[in-house]
């Protein structure tokens, strides 16, 4: 049963609970800072590399679940609000207690952004463009989506010798379940010169960039 919680310092701490629980229950080694106010709540270990991730609660507002970005904290002197950067955190990862359900968002998304809406439903209007949909990022299919990059990008990088292969040389690995929901912005993502590989099922199926295309 859904109960309203008032206090933010209880919601952030509920939702921290929440996501680190179902990331264990996902089998994800999950470890925490042992300082606090720093910029990542937890770290999860995908593909044998550690996410940073910052944990949020999220509320549903008609067809849309809200997650709000911005940190507070305070100085002697006022109340400050920053955004995130890809310099700080990986991820952020978001608790929905109406739902009861938690949402993994890369950085990419959220990136110097002050809110962002996962939509539950399709518009009334019929608009699918440039939509970011709640059941994409669920965290158990984000964790999946994470995990097939990781591993592609590993099988990349040890099919060159070592002192070759820069982190910029590396592709991006998308699963095509992914790459389906996010054409647009995978598509832009590579006519600004990134190399997407394309996998189905966990092998090699495509291959975008503008090289390619050229």
């Amino acid at each position: 049963m859904f109960v309203s919680i008032d206090n933010p310092n209880a919601k952030g701490a509920i939702a921290e609970l929440k996501i680190a629980t179902a990331a264990t229950c996902l089998g994800l080694p999950v470890l925490r800072p042992m300082t606090e106010r720093g910029r990542y709540d937890l770290a999860f270990e995908v593909g044998g590399r550690l996410l940073r991730v910052q944990c949020k609660w999220a509320n549903v507002h008609k067809d849309v679940v809200n997650v709000r970005l911005p940190s507070t904290y305070l100085t002697r002197s006022r109340e400050v609000r920053t955004v995130y950067g890809a310099h700080e955190i990986d991820a952020v990862a978001a608790y929905c207690a109406e739902l009861d359900r938690c949402y993994l968002i890369p950085i990419d998304l959220v990136a110097e952004r002050r809110t962002l809406s996962l939509r539950l439903r399709p518009p009334l209007n019929g608009q699918r463009a440039a939509l970011h949909w709640a059941a994409d990022y669920e965290l158990p299919g984000a964790i999946a989506q994470l995990e097939e990059r990781s591993a592609g990008s590993r099988k990349v990088v040890g099919s060159s010798p070592t002192s070759s292969t820069h982190d910029t040389d590396v592709p991006t690995v998308v699963g095509a379940h992914e790459l389906r929901n996010r054409f647009g912005w995978y598509l832009e993502r590579a006519a600004a010169g990134e190399d997407i590989r394309v996998t189905r099922r966990g092998h090699p199926c495509i291959r975008l960039s503008r090289e390619a295309a050229s």
